[in-house]
């Protein structure tokens, strides 16, 4: 796995205390990246990325994994169909509904401690024998709080059940178990749109054209065929296969096909523009097309670039919605467990730095910025490098590039506190 996420020192903190809290801080992410890596982040996630382009929101519930098990986390892409969202007055989707069906076995597997209904449970803690058939309803609901977020579960009142509906647990979270997302949204929407909600006029029109084109192949292939009504002929029991021999009458023409009126074909035409317009909506031809020619390492940069502002707006909602409460979470799960300290990641003291190729990309760029302006000092002469502080430098392009704190030496505790530029854009 790669390096998606670090915590850094925060832009509040002094030159001394970021260069004594990086080591720890890398600590502190190589643990909770451990446990991403152990368990089903990855698998989960690529079940909400695909809600996420073909519906426009996504939900993921993000669960403490119980003892014993090789990591911490236990992530479940929930379905569409069984949630509902509310967008809280500042634009987070924190209100969660959720409704699910369980057997008896997976109720009582998830809810060890909630008190079931009578009839479904027998003397001595046995269940019948129709646990793995009969089905009960679970509403879940999370709802924000003022100290974090109040989390129902109730059973949902069966016709047989004369006890009516029940809670099965209640309970308060410092964040969310449901991690909520959008591609993006519209002004007064609740809920996201996607990429193929936009290319979905292309997409119904190129599904009529290719059936239109198979009904045209048929005729094609088999043929319109017309026979004169001569009382001899039965079309019901004709068959067209090799050996075939048909009756026809004494002076009949019998059976003779149907010439198609000549026309021209401008079904690969339609198909071919629908295509590129849905693959140009779909980006997934960001870089080029498959028959195209290689391109330069120059184009390449420069098609990369467009790429991140056109879709600057979903990473900074991404960021947002799915990358933030993301470690946030993990951060209160393993620090209740006592793996890690309590960290409060608000941006001043400790903040979050994104390490994905893109994010990058951009802080090698403002490196790059940087190295052009050494290299126009330098030719100022001897006084105008005597300006730089050489360390600060060092150290300001080792968080650009993301090298490790143990590479850095440590500064002496006589050195003057300086104040040095953190990137947090990434």
């Amino acid at each position: 796995w790669g390096e998606w996420f670090a915590l850094v020192p925060g832009g509040e903190a002094s030159s001394e205390a970021a260069a004594g809290a990086s080591p720890a801080l890398d600590r502190v992410t190589a643990i909770i990246r451990r446990h991403f890596e152990h368990a089903n982040f990855a698998i989960e996630m690529h079940q909400c990325f695909l809600d996420l382009v073909t519906v426009g929101s996504a939900c993921l519930m993000f669960e403490e994994a119980p003892a014993g098990e090789p990591s911490a986390f236990h992530f479940t892409a929930i379905p569409l169909n069984q949630v509902a969202f509310e967008e809280s007055p500042n634009g987070r989707l924190d209100t969660t509904y959720r409704r699910s069906t369980h057997d008896l076995r997976s109720l009582r597997s998830r809810f060890p401690h909630a008190a079931l209904p009578d009839d479904t449970a027998t003397s001595g803690g046995s269940v019948s024998g129709h646990e793995d058939t009969e089905k009960y309803g679970v509403v879940e609901v999370v709802t924000p709080e003022e100290t974090g977020f109040s989390y129902t579960a109730i059973l949902e009142a069966d016709p047989g059940n004369t006890s009516g509906a029940r809670v099965l647990a209640t309970g308060m979270f410092p964040q969310s178990p449901f991690i909520n997302f959008r591609w993006l949204k519209a002004p007064g929407e609740i809920y996201g749109r996607s990429p193929v909600m936009k290319a979905l006029p292309d997409i119904k029109t190129a599904n009529k054209v290719v059936e239109l084109v198979l009904k045209n192949a048929t005729i094609a292939v088999t043929g319109i065929w017309q026979a004169e009504d001569d009382g001899v002929l039965n079309p019901a029991t004709v068959q067209l296969t090799p050996g075939t021999i048909i009756p026809k009458a004494v002076g009949s023409q019998g059976l003779t096909p149907l010439a198609a009126p000549g026309r021209f074909d401008v079904s690969e035409i339609v198909l071919g523009d629908l295509r590129m317009r849905i693959r140009k909506a779909l980006l997934a031809d960001s870089l080029s097309q498959i028959n195209a020619p290689a391109m330069t390492a120059t184009e390449v940069l420069q098609r990369s670039a467009d790429m991140t502002r056109l879709l600057g707006a979903t990473y900074g909602r991404l960021q947002s919605e799915l990358m933030i409460p993301l470690v946030r979470r993990a951060l209160g799960i393993l620090s209740r467990r006592g793996d890690i300290p309590s960290i409060d990641t608000d941006g001043r003291a400790i903040a979050m730095s994104w390490r994905s190729p893109l994010a990058r990309a951009y802080s090698r760029d403002t490196a790059h910025d940087a190295l052009l302006w050494l290299d126009a000092v330098r030719g100022l002469g001897p006084d105008a490098i005597g300006e730089i502080d050489t360390g600060a430098m060092v150290r300001w392009l080792a968080r650009a590039f993301d090298v490790p704190a143990d590479l850095i030496r440590a500064l002496p505790e006589s050195a003057p506190e300086e104040e040095v530029p953190h990137d947090q854009s990434r």
